[in-house]
């Protein structure tokens, strides 16, 4: 607003001042006073006092013009209240009125000091209005008198001191060039003016310079590292020392007023003792003591919000984007649901819903009978046409609320959205598969049951030329049986439980390791039923570890012992060499080459991978991620698969370091085999799932099968047919053939081909091994009943 500078003649200046002082604000100096020399006084009363008015005016007008250096200029901003105040005062001694108007105070004085002070005023004015009349006789004319009283006056005038505007921290007094209020500024962010003066014109935005000449203003002006942007007025503003040290203390969280002193001794406003009379003897409300139920209802009506979701709290703000596509189509308004359909309009009546219908729409008495036997959603209409004489006749529907009712579910409740049918035969979406007939052979029936055992059989193994098969048994004994006629050929027998066994897959080795008990593994060749010439080489290839040197470096790096049975146990029940493990040994897998094998101990976390002609054992890995579950050897590269108990790993012996790790996507791993080819990998799960794996495609399973009810004990691939089978706790076999293509665009064929059924359920254990025959398509199983089959 514009300021405005207002002068007073010495009169007013003394009101002023005691006015100031009463009101409590800082007392300003009087001004000295001489009194006028007497002049005579008029006729009248009203006469002298009219033309000490005049004076009075003539004074102020004079004093504007040639003392503004004795008063100082008294800026005052105020408000426009007292502007137009200050405006009636000036037009009121122009004019000659009744009074001379007083200058309204700045005080905060209550209203009956304001009242006193009015009074003690308008008896000072009488009192020098009477000062100011002429004495009688007087020669002087006015023009003479107000000079000379004006000139005794001057000298009586004294500098008042300068009003210091020291509010501490009240920021209202600043002065800031925009006056266009406190408004938010994103309003006029794309405009070019920031908005508008106390007239309504436009206040335009300063120039801003671009980045180029920002830079460059920055390196030019030494006080750049001090200016900050003012956003309210526009432009820079360089900070002064003052303000640098409170930025400076603020940064180093110390009080920003240099000259306060925090441990200043305690004002006691209120007195510390107690009094012994209350203020008060109203007795304190109960609600000073418990908590408000109000506050509480407010609190859980907020937090059920929250949980509801209709409060979000700390939701972050929706930025508006900063930059437009100015040629995107993006901006224009389409509706939500583009496939919408209006809602249609209901049946207009037709000539039988009238009330006085044509005679060929009223039905029979037949025909009635019909329409009331019908159930109400298979009649054609849901209403009988009737015939009234008058429309005054006619009688409320009855069925109004029900048909209203109807339309409303119709209207929200059925979806009017437009659907893409295809037309697609079901039969189409089902695979192609080939016939199961156009796939054989595999196994369909039992063939052979072998008896003898007497307790559940755990484990099998088939002997390369595929004409034995021994197996091992929870009644501590391994039996090798003839596989065409069934015959049993040669009993072991222990004081332990038989948990793994496994044939040496050389054909000309007659050998196989067994696993006995508490980690205890035999190296067993059957006597008296192999040729001469197998078992001389045999006896030879496992002996050799003994004849050879071991430094004691190699015996301090043993795992385990290898120690030699005695002579009495070789010659009856061929034992060639004894394996003590720390832990009970759950599965013997052997290398293709005949030479390695190894074996995994879970409960000790082992797997140790031993050489039968060097008598060497080597653990591969020092630290394992998980309880092993199986391992099994690729059939073709020096590749080597640990399977824990949701993933499988895959390990190059040669470099030694992990390959890739295959996840099947199961809770607890059972069983692995590996293809023939190499390329493919089966693994069986006990969350009754199935899983191939193709190498070449990826970590995840190829297809995951999942067709038994229980869980999956044995997967198993045959090694010249493309067959695979699963065995599991619910009895069955599942048989599939799958063949591998050699070309590697085409996926591998995968066809579920039977389900063999024969074995009994036992202490919810059901079918715990098989194997397939190493030339023939027939399969050989073993279960929790004690039985073990040939399915051919």
């Amino acid at each position: 607003m514009p300021k405005k500078t207002v002068k007073f003649a010495d009169k007013h200046q003394g009101k002023t001042a005691k006015s100031t002082d009463k009101s409590g604000k800082v007392p300003k100096p009087a001004l000295k006073q001489k009194q006028p020399a007497a002049v005579p006084a008029p006729t009248t009363q009203s006469n002298g006092k009219r033309s000490s008015k005049k004076r009075a005016a003539e004074i102020l007008e004079e004093s504007d013009s040639e003392n503004d250096s004795d008063y100082g200029q008294i800026t005052l901003d105020a408000g426009s209240s007292d502007e137009e105040e200050v405006e009636t005062q000036e037009n009121d001694l122009d004019e000659n009125d009744s009074d001379i108007e007083e200058f309204p105070e700045l005080s905060i004085s209550s209203d009956e000091e304001d009242s006193e002070e009015e009074d003690d005023d308008a008896q000072e004015d009488e009192e020098e209005d009477e000062d100011d009349d002429y004495m009688a006789g007087d020669s002087l004319d006015e023009a003479d008198l107000e000079e000379e009283e004006f000139n005794k006056q001057k000298p009586a005038l004294e500098k008042l001191p300068e009003i210091e505007a020291n509010y501490d921290s009240d920021s209202s007094t600043e002065e800031t060039e925009n006056t266009v209020g406190n408004i938010p500024a994103d309003w006029y962010k794309d405009l070019p003016h920031i908005g508008y003066d106390v007239d309504g014109k436009k206040i335009l935005k300063p120039a801003t310079a671009d980045e180029l000449e920002k830079f460059l203003a920055t390196m030019d002006d030494p006080d750049s590292w001090k200016t900050v942007r003012s956003d309210k007025e526009g432009k820079d503003v360089v900070l002064n020392d003052e303000e640098m040290d409170i930025i400076q203390r603020l940064q180093r969280g110390i009080i920003p007023d240099a000259d306060y002193n925090p441990y200043e001794p305690t004002v006691e406003w209120f007195t510390s003792k107690t009094e012994e009379m209350p203020l008060s003897a109203r007795p304190e409300p109960k609600r000073r003591f418990i908590p408000s139920k109000w506050e509480a209802k407010k609190v859980m009506k907020i937090v059920k919000a929250i949980r509801q979701g209709r409060i979000v709290p700390r939701k972050p703000k929706d930025e508006k984007p900063r930059f437009y596509n100015l040629w995107g189509d993006d901006d224009k308004p389409r509706e939500d649901h583009v496939m919408h359909i209006v809602a249609p309009k209901m049946k207009l009546p037709e000539h039988d819903e009238s009330y006085n219908p044509p005679e060929e729409y009223l039905p029979d008495e037949e025909e009635v009978k019909q329409w009331h036997d019908l159930d109400p959603e298979d009649r054609p209409k849901n209403y009988l046409p009737k015939k009234y004489k008058s429309l005054r006749h006619v009688p409320a529907y009855d069925r109004f609320i029900q048909e209203r009712f109807q339309r409303c579910l119709d209207l929200y409740l059925a979806p009017r959205v437009r659907k893409n049918r295809l037309n697609v035969d079901p039969d189409s979406l089902i695979p192609k598969l080939p016939s199961p007939k156009d796939l054989q052979p595999f196994p369909t029936v039992q063939s052979l049951s072998y008896e003898g055992h007497t307790a559940r059989i755990r484990c099998l193994s088939v002997h390369p030329s595929g004409l034995f098969i021994i197996s091992g048994s929870d009644d501590h004994t391994i039996r090798m049986w003839e596989v065409s006629t069934g015959r049993c050929l040669f009993m072991w027998q222990f004081k332990d439980v038989i948990h793994a066994i496994a044939w040496n897959p050389n054909p000309d080795l007659w050998l196989f390791a067994a696993s006995i008990g508490h980690g205890e593994v035999l190296l067993i060749s059957p006597p008296k039923l192999g040729s001469g010439e197998i078992v001389m080489a045999t006896d030879q290839y496992i002996k050799s570890g003994f004849t050879r040197p071991v430094s004691d470096e190699e015996k301090s790096r043993q795992v385990i012992s290898w120690t030699k049975p005695s002579e009495k146990d070789e010659e009856k029940y061929g034992f060639k060499v004894r394996l003590q493990h720390s832990q009970t040994v759950k599965q013997i897998t052997w290398h293709r080459k005949g030479d390695y094998f190894a074996t995994v101990a879970p409960d000790a976390r082992q797997v140790l991978i031993h050489q039968a002609t060097k008598h060497q054992t080597q653990s591969p890995f020092s630290k394992l991620k998980g309880i092993v579950q199986k391992v099994a050897f690729h059939p073709i590269k020096p590749i080597f698969f640990v399977a824990t108990q949701i993933y499988v790993r895959v390990y190059d012996l040669m470099q030694q370091q992990l390959v890739k790790t295959l996840q099947p996507g199961v809770k607890w791993i059972s069983s692995i085999d590996v293809h023939p080819g190499g390329d493919n990998v089966i693994i069986g799960s006990y969350d009754k799932k199935v899983a191939w794996f193709d190498m070449d495609l990826g970590a995840r399973p190829y297809k995951s099968l999942r067709y038994h009810e229980k869980a999956v004990r044995e997967v198993t691939y045959h090694r010249r047919y493309p067959l695979f089978a699963s065995a599991s706790d619910d009895g069955s076999i599942q048989v599939f053939y799958g063949m591998v293509y050699n070309d590697l665009l085409q996926n591998p064929l995968i066809v579920p081909v039977k389900i063999l059924k024969g074995h009994e359920n036992k202490d919810g254990l059901g079918v715990l091994n098989i194997e397939f025959h190493p030339t023939q398509p027939w399969i050989f199983s073993s279960g929790a009943d004690g039985s073990l089959r040939l399915w051919t």
